[in-house]
């Protein structure tokens, strides 16, 4: 799967049941977290035609922006700010389906108009957020949140934590087997 993905359905569901085997097969024999990561967003980003998507990795107190496909973006997001920064705070997924209805909305990009954020949790402590944003209102939806979650619980086996203070390790290890 190095070059193309192939999909045969238009259904979103069933869009994401063809994309997650291809998508495992891809990360499954590589330990880089970035590498993973770089390939997922670029997946989901060709697969769905999402304006943007992307991670952002904890560092402390704030996210800090990691591997993305779409316009530049936020580089730092403090915890309980914006969509990314409550999704971690709150430890659960959120689906806004007009992002300038969201109190509090950190405006990346004036074209984003709805936005879905998953956290991505190891051993209980989130260690990164799946965020993704559409130009479209409404484009996410319950199918969305359930899937991407899925996609968090295999996204979690790219990471491995410190014992102490839950940031990411700096020699991640990929812990799903092939």
């Amino acid at each position: 799967m190095g070059e193309s993905m192939a999909f045969h359905s238009t259904d979103r569901r069933e869009r994401y049941h063809e994309l997650w085997p291809q998508l495992y097969a891809l990360t499954c024999q590589e330990s880089d977290l970035i590498a993973n990561m770089a390939n997922a967003a670029a997946a989901l980003r060709q697969t769905f035609g999402f304006f943007w998507v992307g991670f952002y990795l904890v560092r402390g107190q704030e996210l800090v922006l990691g591997p993305f496909q779409g316009p530049v973006a936020c580089t730092r997001i403090a915890h309980g700010r914006g969509v990314c920064g409550t999704a971690w705070a709150e430890r659960r997924s959120i689906c806004v389906e007009d992002v300038d209805q969201f109190p509090g909305h950190i405006a990346c990009s004036s074209e984003s108009r709805s936005e879905v954020v998953v956290p991505i949790c190891v051993d209980g402590s989130v260690v990164a957020v799946l965020d993704i944003d559409s130009d479209r209102l409404s484009d996410f939806d319950a199918v969305d949140v359930e899937e991407l979650q899925h996609f968090a619980t295999m996204a979690s086996g790219w990471f491995s934590t410190e014992e102490h203070n839950h940031e990411v390790h700096p020699n991640l290890v990929n812990r799903l087997p092939c």
